[in-house]
């Protein structure tokens, strides 16, 4: 049994008709320059990310050739977005690209009155020490009560909509395994 032929099917096989509905459309319809050219986006890898700005999560592909970014552009199979992005979200090859992007921290020492250029592993490491100090400056292992909370009230964390869910996510567990109980997100609020 063969396939069912449908009414556009039909058309196609009245004479003459057929090459009619074929103009504009099929083989035809391409240059020989832009069969030459090829897709744009040819032999990149495509990695499905979400945009990292508002809160919506638009979806988007993100393009890289050798771990180089090439191109990023909407998700047509994001069901939020739909293949569409915000001026904002279109421009996002520009957090990483842009050649006036900061590479290093920009730190002013306490009391001090200017400010200095730190390497982002040095600012990393005194990042850490200080979570590690306010940690340790507000523990309690026992309520007012007695009862044991092992928690640290000397920190909390406010996410921003930029954050997508599995950053979330990921903030959620290590503010959690550091004994943080302040952890709230700018969606929910």
């Amino acid at each position: 049994m063969g396939q069912p032929v449908n009414s556009f099917q039909r058309l196609r096989q009245v004479p003459g008709l057929s090459r009619v509905l074929d103009w504009g459309t099929g083989p035809a319809a391409a240059s020989d320059e832009t069969l030459r050219a090829g897709a744009r986006v040819a032999g990149l890898k495509a990695t499905e990310s979400v945009c990292p700005y508002c809160a919506v999560g638009c979806g988007q592909v993100v393009y890289t050739r050798d771990g180089e970014l090439v191109d990023i552009e909407g998700n047509p199979r994001s069901p939020i977005n739909q293949g569409t992005l915000c001026p904002k979200g279109a421009a996002s090859r520009q957090l990483v690209q842009q050649p006036g992007r900061l590479t290093k921290v920009r730190y002013r020492r306490p009391g001090g009155t200017e400010w200095e250029e730190l390497e982002l592993d040095q600012a990393m490491d005194m990042i850490a020490e200080r979570v590690i100090a306010a940690r340790e400056a507000g523990w309690q292992e026992r309520d007012h009560n007695g009862h044991r909370v092992d928690r640290t009230l000397g920190f909390a964390h406010l996410g921003g909509a930029t954050l997508d869910n599995e950053e979330n996510y990921l903030i959620k567990k290590l503010f959690t395994a550091m004994g943080a109980v302040q952890i709230e997100n700018q969606a929910r609020i």
